[in-house]
């Protein structure tokens, strides 16, 4: 079953239950999708729906940071409450010790010797990890990994 698919039963199942709040939120991130197939004139795949997951997450998470600096706890509560829905459908986050051990062996795969080759490396452990890390995350390690 495809992430679009495992989506729009989501949005059947939360409108059965009810559970509105819910539904606003799929439908969003539906409507992200959809857009992006009409712009792009093509298909999307389970690879690039998951990115744009990932980008929704990631546009919450900034404004949740803002709310929360501002005081705003029901801004914040509804930004958070879009984040634990949307997550759903992301697979499981790796540890920080799996990260780092993906990390090593492609730098060593790659045969990369420093900070030029961070853009290969890069690329490389995105593709290995799949909605599974958070990118500013790998960015992270794999800075620490080139330097060291």
């Amino acid at each position: 079953m495809t992430l679009k698919t495992t989506l729009s039963d989501a949005i059947k199942t939360a409108m059965k239950a009810k559970e509105m709040e819910q539904v606003k939120v799929l439908r969003n991130v539906q409507a992200a999708i959809k857009q992006i197939e009409i712009d792009g004139q093509s298909e999307l795949d389970d690879k690039e729906v998951l990115a744009i997951l990932q980008k929704q997450i990631k546009q919450r998470q900034e404004s949740l940071g803002i709310y929360t600096a501002n005081g705003r706890e029901d801004l914040a509560q509804k930004e958070q409450f879009e984040i634990d829905v949307i997550s759903q459908f992301l697979p499981e986050q790796l540890s920080d010790e799996a990260l780092s051990q993906i990390v090593a062996t492609t730098i060593t795969e790659l045969g990369a010797a420093g900070m030029k080759d961070m853009g290969r490396v890069m690329n490389a452990v995105k593709d290995k990890t799949a909605g599974q890390a958070d990118p500013a995350v790998i960015s992270g390690l794999v800075k620490k990994a080139l330097t060291a």
